[in-house]
């Protein structure tokens, strides 16, 4: 029997026009351009059209081929199981509708099968991508994995793409605490990845955008929120436990810089301080010769500019010209948002019929300024200052790995109606 090196699933729901042709040109792939042993495993998540009969008889038809139902839908929930089970060594799945170019999955799974790399990511968001797809979509996207690295730290470029692999040691040991049945599963997983050390690889890839596909955008946005939330929520109570599996953790050297936080929110809070005051006198100042809009923009891009510097160098200690002027272009984003909260308040403040005093409008620009500095110490640390991890790589290239230890057995993560299996044979 023949060691199996790569197991290619691919979810589906309700894909009977797509499916067939889909797997057959990525089973000529594999049999002609792709030097590892492979096989495709179809996910049937739920289907109530013709897909599981499509996908029986793919599994039939082709050697290399078998498919899986579910009575439950959820990607999430169908790539858990059949990863949990599955014998190759590498674990990958891609989306039905082919839209990352096929050219990048050697790339994919060679640094996993050399053990140079433990998961292994396409991306869209890197110099070398070509992609193809409408603004929306890439400005959700780009707002999304922005988000998560101003929210929770996150290194790797880009958490949506319909393109991954996985060492199956490596998902055995990080299954178990992923909880997103759906779409979220993709970046809870990758969150998990970084915070027990592991290598991350990128893969810039060739992406055309499918304008069929089926995916509620807003259900997808609001359920990536409660899944941020939610992992957010357990990691700082201390619910969700990561292993360290090789080399140096997201929490080893943050347990440095978590040392540092009080100082730097102390740092931060000074020139804060700072820096309302100056404000504040300048708004005072233009206010008598320009409208309160006018005099706000102005006082706030003023002192922006000073105290993006100030920060840089006093709380988060970057000296030198290098990187100056992308830190201030970043510094000038996260104050938009100040900007876009002051002003708010200021326009809902002055809808009333009354006029408001000087005073009130200090108070209201105040408690709106308040609000906005939280959000901007977040974005100063992990955006502004902090920045993303070169391409290709989930921990420090200066950082030297450990031996991967033994993950503890994996038990049962997911409790199906039915599970059934067509095209399974000895090989």
């Amino acid at each position: 029997m023949r060691v199996l090196q790569v197991d290619v699933v691919v979810p589906v729901r309700n894909e009977e026009r797509d499916l067939a042709i889909s797997v057959r040109r990525l089973v000529t792939y594999l049999r002609e351009s792709f030097p590892f042993t492979a096989r495709v495993t179809i996910a049937d998540n739920g289907s109530t059209d013709a897909t599981w009969a499509i996908a029986t008889g793919l599994a039939r038809e082709l050697a290399d081929v078998r498919a899986v139902h579910m009575d439950l839908p959820g990607r999430g929930r169908a790539l858990r199981a059949i990863w949990s089970e599955s014998d190759a060594e590498v674990l990958a799945y891609m989306d039905v509708d082919l839209s990352t170019d096929l050219n990048a999955l050697m790339p994919l799974v060679a640094p996993l099968l050399s053990g140079h790399s433990d998961l292994a990511i396409g991306t869209r968001l890197a110099r070398g991508s070509r992609v193809i797809r409408g603004p929306k979509r890439e400005l959700i996207s780009r707002g999304y994995n922005m988000l998560l690295r101003t929210c929770m730290g996150a290194r790797f470029s880009d958490a949506q793409c319909g393109f991954k692999a996985i060492r199956r040691d490596q998902a055995r040991a990080l299954l178990p605490l992923t909880q997103d049945t759906g779409w979220f599963f993709d970046t809870e997983l990758l969150v998990l990845a970084e915070r027990a050390g592991l290598r991350i690889h990128e893969v810039p890839v060739d992406w055309i955008d499918d304008l069929d596909s089926r995916v509620d955008i807003i259900a997808t946005a609001l359920g990536d929120l409660r899944g941020m939330a939610r992992l957010g929520a357990g990691f700082a109570r201390g619910t969700i436990k990561v292993p360290q599996l090789r080399g140096p953790s997201l929490a080893v050297p943050r347990s440095a810089a978590s040392r540092a936080l009080p100082l730097q929110i102390a740092r931060f809070a000074v020139i804060g301080v700072a820096s309302t005051i100056a404000y504040v006198l300048l708004f005072l100042m233009l206010r008598g010769i320009m409208s309160a809009q006018a005099a706000n923009v102005i006082s706030l891009l003023v002192t922006a500019v000073a105290n993006t510097a100030a920060n840089r160098r006093v709380t988060f200690g970057i000296s030198g010209r290098s990187n100056a002027a992308r830190h201030q272009f970043k510094g000038l984003i996260a104050f938009g948002i100040g900007l876009a909260l002051t002003s708010g308040a200021l326009a809902a403040l002055h809808a009333g019929s009354a006029q408001p005093s000087r005073a009130t409008e200090i108070s209201v620009l105040i408690a709106a300024n308040l609000v906005a500095t939280v959000i901007r110490f977040g974005l100063f640390r992990h955006w502004v200052f902090g920045g993303p991890r070169p391409a290709g790589h989930g921990w420090r290239a200066e950082d030297q790995p450990a031996p991967a230890g033994p993950t503890e057995p994996f038990g049962k993560t997911v409790q199906l109606k039915a599970m059934t299996t067509q095209g399974e044979r000895t090989r």
